[in-house]
Formats: C-alpha cells, structure tokens, sequence
C-alpha cells in the first residue's frame, strides 16, 4: 500500500545517537505495539490507516516468531558496522517495516492538529514506543507549540549581547556530554552552539540566568535540531513543564518532586524506604539529578531519549514512574546494601540495565501507581509544610534574635552595675575629701578669724595688753571687739594699788 505523504523536516544540527543505538529505534516505536491500542481509537481511523496498522502488526508477528532475527537486530544495536538482521526474511521485513514507520509518522506530521485532537490515545501509543530518529526534530517541536515562537526573531540579537553568566557557561561546557562526538574538542561545533543557547537564554530569563543541569537538555535538543529551534523548544520547555521552577535559585520545585517521590515510595516500596531512612541514604542523594536532567546524566542517550519522547507529552510524569520502576525492579539488590554500596550501585549498576530493552523499561514505568489527583494533594500539603516551616523559623529567628538583645543588654547592664559601684566608690571618696577640706576650711576661717583679731590688737596697744592679760579666754567671734574682760584677781598688798581703768 502506497499513501503519498509530503513531509517538511528541518535541517539536522548535528548527528543526534550514534547508528548503533539509535538507526533502528523508529522499528522499536511501531513493531511492539499491542494489538489493542488502534482499535482503542478505531473509530477514528480512516480505512487506509487500519489497513496499515493491520500490516504493522502483521509483520511484528513475523519478526517476534523469528527469534533468530531478533537477536541479530539487538546485536546490530551494539555494533553499528554489523548488518541489522542475518536472515533474509527478517531484513525484508524490517525494510518494509520501516518504510511504513515513515508513512504513518509523515501522516502524523503532516496532519498534526488532526491526530492530537481525534487520535489522542493512539498518538500516545506511539510515542511511549519512540519517535523515530529523523522525525524528533519536528515532533518535539510540535508537542511543545514552539514552531512559531517570536523569540526566534530575537536569539540573534541576543548573541549579540553580554551576559553574567558566560564564565559559568564556558566552564561547565566541557562537561556536557563530553563522550559525544558533536561535543568533543574545546572549538567544536557543538560546544560552540550549546554556549549560543545557554547564554542566550540568561539573558531571557535573567532570575533564572543559568543552571548545569539544564545544558544537558539543550545539548539534547542540539543533537536533533538546529540552535534557534533548540532555543525555542528549550524556551517552552522552561516555561510550561515546570523546569523553569526547577532550576530557579530556591529551587522550590525540586524540593516538591523530591516530597511527592518519597511519599511514592513510602506508600508502595515501604521496605526499601525503611532500609533507606536506616542507612541514611536521602532521596535527593539519587533522585535529584533524574529531575533536574530528565535522567540524561543516567541513562545512555537512547534510553534517555525515549524517556525524553514521552517527556514532551506527557510532562514530568513519566520521571516518577520510571524513577519508581527502577527501585521496584532493584529492590532485591539494594536491601543487601549499606549507604556506600547503594551510592555505587545507582552509579554503576542501573544505568546500564536497560541498554538493549528500553521497552522493557518504559512498560515497567507504566505498571507503577501514579494518582495525578494524589500528586496535586501533596502539592497543596507541601506548600501548607513550607508556610509552617517558615513560620516556625521565623519564630525561632524571632526568638534567637530577642535571645542575642536580651544577651546584648544583660552584657551592658553588668558593664554599666560596675561603673556604678565605681561612680559610688569614687562618690564615697570625693564625699571624704569634701569632708576634709571643709574641716580644713574651718581651721583656716578661724586661723584667720585669730589672725584678723591679733593684728588688730597690735594696731590698738590698751586691748591687746588686756588680750594678753586676760590668758588663755578666746574670743567667740571676731565681732565682739571691745567687750570688757575682768582682770585676774592679785592679793591684796599693804601698797596702794592703782585705780581700775575702763578700757
């Protein structure tokens, strides 16, 4: 059946996965789909379309009944150079499965705005089993409205602009993917365009500025598409999947996926999360780099990339139900395991786990528990924690703050207790000398008193004859000048004394 289908697709940037991971991965995304998933929309489907899912499914009957096929195809993943299929059955199989993987996802694109609103749950099949290659490009930028965006028009006047945050970006640059092709060398191509992005949107979005989780994702989206495309679709994603959240200094929305991730491992892995708070091994010691790059830093690129396809539709989601997968199927070997063992078994060990199935992976995420209706409630109840926890800290602000002035003022009272009892001593010593020199003063004004009398007697001869002849007697005051003092009493003698004089 042949359905003619006119495609536009954009430049390529760069060469996106390496062909032995990824060449193939537009036949993983039709030939496992189940049998139920077009009739689950069959009533939207044209006769032609049913006629070609039907075929689609024909052929992956074919090529599961071969087992021999399938193992040469698994092996083609892991050597590029090798051919995709031994048997000659098989690889005339695969070839007119893959060229009807083209048509169905040419019509897709080419009638976008139909399949989105009719053929939802189809389209979404489709997208759990991987995007082909050729067709991320387009298709991530459809799932994120960021085909015609208006800041497409300013990324190059952006360039031409400074921005705060270019030594952080040139630093952590190298960093970012630096097994990739595209990426390697200090002057490549892609360390050069992956800079372009990230600068400019620092500038965009100058709160945010710039975080190193997020170039891995633009260094994606820079494998599939070319930099202004990259910048729009990275621009829509910051805006409307909460990555802007993510990566804001607080980083607020983080600590919310870590509290929803927890509580989904404490209602349906309760075991794991008792041996994990045991050895103390912290969420966020594992799970914060999954959020943060959409597991890009975990995965190999061709698993992360399927992870990242169902991203773009279907949001953050499909990062808790396959974080929770992976604890679910390892459950067993990190119970065995002390904190140090756990730290090098998600390093090492889970990475790796899925690198010729990610099938597998992606049908285990969709057998975990999600309760969006759940999650919304531990949204609420995390924030109402946060206003508590605030509150609480405040108060103890508040109270660390009274503690350090009521420390400040008994410090000053204890400097100010001792200059009183210094004032009080040098008072009681000042009062003492003021005592003493009164006393001084008194002998002085009498001193003088008894000088100002005798030197007027020495100016008047008769009174100070009578002042040395009355003795010892003093006068009570100056004042009394001239009052008559008796004389000493003589024995009488048989001589005539001499008359009394009044003086």
């Amino acid at each position: 059946m042949n359905i003619p289908v006119t495609l536009k697709l954009p430049e390529m940037a760069s060469p996106a996965i390496s062909p032995d991971s990824s060449s193939h991965e537009g036949l993983s995304s039709v030939h496992s789909i189940p049998a139920c998933s077009p009739t689950s929309d069959s009533e939207n489907l044209s006769p032609d379309e049913l006629e070609l899912l039907a075929k689609l499914e024909e052929q992956n009957r074919l090529l599961e009944a071969d087992s021999k096929s399938l193992r040469s195809m698994n092996g083609s993943r892991r050597n590029s150079g090798s051919s995709l299929v031994s048997s000659s059955s098989a690889s005339s199989n695969l070839s007119h499965l893959e060229e009807d993987t083209w048509i169905l996802w040419g019509r897709i694109v080419n009638e976008w705005e139909e399949w989105r609103k009719k053929k939802e749950k189809l389209l979404r099949e489709l997208i759990r089993k991987g995007i082909p290659h050729h067709f991320r490009a387009i298709v991530w930028q459809l799932l994120c409205s960021a085909t015609d965006m208006p800041v497409k028009n300013q990324y190059s006047e952006l360039l031409k602009m400074s921005s705060p945050c270019e030594k952080l970006i040139r630093r952590d640059i190298a960093r970012t993917y630096p097994e990739h092709e595209f990426f390697k060398g200090q002057d490549s191509l892609g360390q050069e365009v992956l800079f372009n992005v990230m600068k400019a949107y620092s500038l965009v979005d100058r709160e945010v500025g710039y975080c190193q989780g997020s170039a891995f994702i633009v260094g994606l989206l820079l494998m599939q598409m070319p930099e202004e495309e990259a910048f729009c679709v990275f621009v829509r994603l910051m805006q409307e999947y909460r990555l802007r959240e993510l990566f804001k200094p607080t980083m607020a929305e983080l600590g919310l996926c870590i509290y929803q991730f927890e509580y989904m491992l404490q209602e349906q892995l309760p075991e794991l999360n008792i041996h994990f708070r045991s050895q103390s091994f912290l969420t966020s010691m594992y799970a914060s780099s999954w959020f943060l790059t959409l597991f890009l830093t975990t995965f190999p690129l061709p698993v992360a990339t399927r992870v990242f396809d169902i991203f773009m539709y279907e949001g953050l989601e499909i990062i808790f139900r396959v974080g929770m997968a992976l604890l679910q199927f390892n459950q067993a070997e990190l119970m065995q395991l002390d904190m140090e063992g756990m730290s090098q078994y998600f390093q090492k060990v889970i990475p790796h786990q899925f690198d010729s199935c990610p099938d597998k992976l992606i049908l285990k995420a969709y057998q975990i528990k999600y309760n969006p209706k759940k999650m919304k409630r531990l949204r609420t109840e995390n924030r109402l924690l946060k206003q508590r926890i605030e509150t609480l800290e405040k108060g103890q602000v508040t109270r660390a703050q009274e503690a350090e002035e009521n420390y400040i003022i008994k410090r000053e009272l204890a400097v100010v207790r001792q200059q009183c009892c210094s004032a009080t001593e040098n008072l009681q010593k000042a009062q003492s000398t003021i005592r003493q020199l009164q006393e001084q003063q008194t002998r002085l004004y009498q001193n003088d008193a008894l000088l100002t009398l005798t030197s007027s007697c020495i100016c008047d001869p008769p009174f100070s004859l009578v002042v040395i002849r009355a003795g010892p007697r003093k006068f009570s005051s100056v004042s009394e000048k001239g009052f008559w003092c008796p004389p000493p009493k003589k024995p009488q003698s048989p001589r005539k004394q001499a008359p009394w004089k009044w003086m």
